[in-house]
């Protein structure tokens, strides 16, 4: 199922940097390609592309799979595939650079760059909508929008959709993922710069930096090497819902190769951009009035990998899903973008970055358990927005349609994915909490049913 047609391996004679003997450039590679291949095969994914530096040098830059089933187009590593959320730390960066020549401040009102916007009589900062504590609903998480989601809605409609919602919080009482705040800061964007979005980011950030595979990727132009997105409906694989590109716009518009995106995070990381001082606020993290930290910075996520710092986004838009994850202490960047909604790529970064960092797989031994004692754990959990069912079918717990593996002590690893840890605070009798924690990121959702 591999095709690999494009491979890039540079100057590299040593990778692995902990536990174990050092892995060579080739040895690496092909646990890449044993990991993707897995991956591929496990979840019917169509095409995949993975990118791989150390500083300024490419480790590996390769494509698997296909990026068009109809046509029999392969996956290289020049395959442009929509990166969804990725798009926020462009967002995000597009935002420091305007702060940088003083024209927007991060505790800038939103009112002064959208005085008609409605924000419920409270004051929502330009920080506020950058580390998601603005408590505007997501526009994604309202049933509205996916009936019009076909729909060229202009600005003035979208914002009107979500603008009109309640706020679902005071701005700065928590933390709650929303694509609206990251609309509003494509239009503060706009309004502060005298561009367009697409226009500023093509200017001022792709120009320079000699991005040459990254678009606004909206439907109707020709792009060269650009991925048709799929999705597993039944265990078939399908083409992807029709979705207006207009409507994620700063939250989440963006296509990118995997080679653009290894050169966007060397520019990041080398001030080429944006400067060091705006690159640590960007991933410092946010914090809310209560003094209490998020790990969410400026359309980046704060995590860790086996105590080693990692820095990263994942994006999920129809029929692609993406991962860049950046380790800042080891230099090291990775990138995993695939054509099929039904994929985790991750999933893949992680096993990727454990090779390269010689990090050891963990074992997950599972201690069994009958279908009264899994009884005990089913029910529906809210993290603050959107329910998540754990359901027992015949006699097995699922998260969703993944299966739960039980480990004792009430946690639990989803299936395939050996390092997010589902934990169940249970009294009484009953579970009560559920926390789903992986590489440093947390959610904590109790139970509503």
């Amino acid at each position: 199922m591999m095709n690999a047609v494009l491979r890039i391996v540079v100057a590299v004679v040593a990778i692995g940097l902990f536990a174990g003997a050092p892995i060579g450039a080739d040895e690496f590679e092909g646990r890449v390609d044993e990991i993707v291949g897995a991956a591929m095969a496990a979840t019917q994914i169509p095409g995949v592309s993975v990118g791989v530096a150390r500083g300024g040098e490419t480790i590996l830059a390769k494509g698997y799979g296909m990026a068009d089933l109809e046509n029999a187009v392969p996956a290289t590593a020049h395959t442009v595939y929509r990166i969804g959320s990725v798009t926020k730390q462009f967002t995000a960066a597009a935002i420091l650079l305007l702060v940088e020549r003083g024209k927007v401040a991060l505790d800038d009102p939103l009112a002064r760059f959208l005085p008609d916007y409605d924000t419920h009589g409270e004051t929502i900062t330009v920080r506020r909508l950058l580390n998601h504590t603005c408590g505007i609903k997501g526009y994604t998480e309202m049933p509205e929008f996916w009936k019009r989601a076909t729909e060229d809605l202009s600005p003035e409609e979208m914002m009107e959709l979500f603008g009109s919602e309640p706020l679902e919080f005071a701005p700065g009482e928590k933390y709650q993922y929303s694509n609206s705040g990251y609309y509003l800061l494509g239009q503060i964007v706009e309004k502060a710069s005298g561009k367009t979005y697409e226009q500023f980011l093509r200017d001022e950030v792709f120009g320079r930096l000699q991005l040459d595979e990254t678009h606004y990727l909206d439907n109707a132009p020709i792009v060269p090497g650009r991925a048709e997105g799929y999705e597993v409906r039944d265990a078939e694989v399908v083409n992807d819902d029709p979705l207006s590109m207009r409507l994620p716009y700063s939250a989440g518009s963006l296509g990118a190769s995997v080679g653009d995106l290894l050169r966007w995070q060397q520019a990041l990381a080398t001030n080429e951009l944006i400067s060091g001082e705006s690159l640590a606020a960007m991933t410092a993290p946010g914090v809310l009035t209560s003094g209490a930290e998020i790990s969410y910075g400026y359309g980046l996520g704060l995590g860790e990998l086996e105590g080693r710092r990692k820095i990263a986004h994942g994006g999920g838009i129809n029929g692609f899903r993406a991962q860049l994850a950046w380790y800042p202490d080891h230099d090291l960047t990775i990138v995993v973008l695939s054509n099929s909604g039904a994929s985790s790529p991750g999933v893949i970064e992680s096993a990727i970055a454990r090779a390269a960092l010689g990090i050891q797989e963990r074992a997950i031994l599972e201690v069994p358990m009958n279908r009264e004692e899994l009884s005990l754990y089913a029910g529906v959990y809210d993290p603050g927005r959107s329910p998540i069912p754990v359901l027992l079918v015949g006699g097995e717990l699922r998260l969703g349609r993944t299966r739960l593996r039980p480990v004792g002590e009430h946690t639990f690893y989803p299936e395939g994915d050996d390092h997010r840890r589902v934990t169940f605070e249970v009294s009484g009798g009953r579970s009560r909490r559920m926390r789903i924690e992986r590489e440093g990121q947390v959610t904590e959702a109790p139970r509503v049913e």
